[in-house]
């Protein structure tokens, strides 16, 4: 794991980029939101996709939930980055979509993206939905 504090609209934002899944349940989002917090101070985290468990964005599971909740609950802000056009579940791409336009929870194509939604500042990326995703609402 390679945690990077980044300074942006008067906020610290730790970017967390790891090769290995560290978030795969809710004791291990946990375990991570303290880690960072301790070792940076910092109340927005940024991680990589590839550093959540897969089944966290199959929300039948429930685990999207539970773990988000958590992050909500120490008061964290939150943000995964990474590629995400191989989810194909609308209920998926309708809840980042809506996680997105919130304060705390978001979903962005890059780290550069999720440090610009944690500090506030414009660039955040809406997950776009499509015509036929529109006719679904």
């Amino acid at each position: 794991m390679k945690t990077e504090v980044v300074r942006k609209n008067n906020m610290e934002i730790a970017v967390v980029k790891s090769d290995e899944v560290l978030i795969t349940d809710v004791q291990s989002a946990l375990d991570f939101i303290m880690t960072v917090k301790y070792e940076t101070g910092c109340m927005n985290i940024a991680v990589n996709k590839e550093a959540v468990i897969n089944d966290f964005f199959i929300l039948s599971t429930c685990l999207a939930g539970e773990i988000l909740q958590k992050f909500i609950n120490y008061g964290m802000r939150f943000a995964i980055y990474g590629d995400f056009s191989s989810y194909t579940s609308k209920p998926l791409k309708d809840f980042m979509y809506e996680s997105n336009r919130g304060r705390d929870i978001y979903f962005q194509p890059t780290a550069s993206l999720a440090v610009e939604k944690l500090a506030g500042t414009e660039g955040g990326q809406q997950l776009k939905h499509t015509k036929e995703d529109e006719e679904d609402l």
